[in-house]
């Protein structure tokens, strides 16, 4: 599939539980949206259902769908094994897919987290490619992605300027930008040089 949005740039959306439910078929069918995010596990233990529900349809309307995780301090490796239990049974990790997300917002989170549970990741659903999102105040200040983010990592910064792919921050590994969001649904482009295929599984 090659989908575009209305310019011809590729879209995409994220969904944040308890999201309203998009009508994915629509969406694929006018190329409105190419790919999306879709927040389905939370710590170690927790599964949103309705979201999980949400990803299949995403992935049979056409649209190049996602799992997202929210991290939260602690246990990385569990966190990690969480998401691909959960992933694995909803085909997550097939080539194609938009690549596995950690949403590393929450306060306590760190580059040791995310070394950890990206390593863990990769060892348990035998893939590569990993998204890691976060704040654009985060990348400045909280962390060094030299120091996790390999050639097969992408960065994910939000910062709600209304502007596709100025994130407010460089990385040669920054590659989607969330330009906006209405509620609980993010809305999000490419970052150049990065194509989607950079961030697919």
């Amino acid at each position: 599939m090659t989908g575009h949005g209305v310019r011809g740039e590729v879209t995409g959306i994220s969904l944040a539980p308890h999201a309203p439910l998009p009508d994915w078929r629509a969406l694929a069918a006018d190329r409105s949206v190419t790919f999306a995010s879709i927040s389905v596990t939370e710590n170690s233990n927790w599964v949103d259902r309705l979201a999980a529900a949400q990803l299949a349809d995403a992935v049979q309307a056409g649209v190049y769908a996602g799992i997202r995780h929210r991290g939260r301090p602690g246990a990385p490796q569990d966190q990690a094994r969480h998401v691909v239990q959960v992933g694995k049974s909803l085909g997550a990790f097939t080539p194609g897919t938009l690549a596995p997300t950690l949403d590393a917002r929450a306060e306590g989170l760190d580059d040791r987290f995310v070394r950890t549970w990206i390593r863990t990741l990769r060892q348990e659903a035998v893939i590569r490619r990993v998204l890691v999102y976060a704040e654009v105040e985060h990348w400045h200040r909280r962390f060094r992605p030299e120091k996790w983010a390999d050639d097969d990592v992408v960065l994910w910064s939000a910062w709600h300027n209304g502007v596709p792919g100025r994130a407010g921050w460089f990385h040669p590994r920054l590659g989607l930008h969330e330009h906006t969001a209405d509620g609980r649904i993010g809305r999000h482009a490419l970052v150049y040089p990065f194509t989607l295929t950079d961030v697919l599984v």
